[in-house]
């Protein structure tokens, strides 16, 4: 295509507000999307993890602190590797230049976790120069529990909700291919409730390409949103405070 047709105002009102009524219906039907997102089922996590960082060990519990929602971003970094994934560093230095103080204010924590050593990704973090929570899961099963470490001797391969069969009937095995074990990055919710940690959501592939800077599009993501008033289901954080005994103020 070439540059777009060149028209008098009035022509480009009418078209401009033609594409205005399709925006705005997406936009309700993001909002509905957002709203059936926050009243998706979660998951009690049984499992113990532990992530390694300069601190030394810490637990799934430990990677909230003390907020009650906590956003991984799984970063692709090999231990094999000696640099995060140009991707995924890119998708990150973009969300490092917001303001991580916006999730804070509304309880939410943010991290990074990848499997490679400590060691490489407290180099790499200052090369990047970024002060941002990043963990090791090197010594744990959670890449493999949250699928963005595929290894068939571990378990069934399985990408964005999807088996290896499904994605090359989808035509989408690009996803699924390289050499064992290889990794891909996702973004997964928790929710703390003082007692027991929950999964929320996950998302992989295409499914945070909008993520990147937006700190909304972010907490869009969790089960409690952006916890304003106009957001459905109405009420959504006061409900869990008061449905789950000890939930975290």
């Amino acid at each position: 295509m070439g540059m777009p047709e060149v028209v008098t105002r009035d022509e480009w009102l009418e078209a401009r507000k033609a594409l205005l009524a399709r925006e705005k219906a997406l936009t309700k039907e993001l909002d509905q999307v957002n709203a059936d997102r926050r009243r998706l089922p979660m998951v009690r996590l049984e499992k113990e993890y532990t992530f390694h960082g300069p601190e030394g060990d810490s637990s799934l519990s430990d990677l909230f602190e003390g907020k009650r929602q906590l956003i991984v971003r799984h970063f692709m970094f090999d231990p094999a590797w000696d640099a995060g994934c140009p991707s995924c560093t890119a998708a990150v230095e973009e969300m490092a230049r917001g303001h991580f103080e916006h999730l804070a204010e509304r309880d939410t924590a943010f991290a990074l976790v990848s499997r490679a050593p400590i060691a490489k990704i407290e180099s790499y973090r200052r090369v990047k120069g970024w002060d941002l929570p990043w963990y090791s899961s090197l010594q744990s099963d959670f890449n493999y529990d949250f699928h963005v470490t595929l290894d068939e001797s571990v378990a069934p391969i399985e990408y964005n909700y999807r088996s290896r069969a499904e994605h090359a009937e989808a035509g989408t095995l690009g996803y699924v291919q390289g050499d064992q074990p290889f990794e891909r990055p996702g973004l997964s919710c928790f929710l703390h409730t003082g007692t027991d940690v929950f999964h929320t959501y996950s998302t992989y592939a295409r499914g945070d390409d909008s993520l990147v800077g937006s700190v909304y599009g972010l907490l869009d993501l969790t089960v409690l949103g952006r916890q304003e008033e106009w957001e459905e289901p109405k009420g959504r954080a006061e409900m869990i405070r008061k449905a789950i005994p000890n939930f975290a103020p």
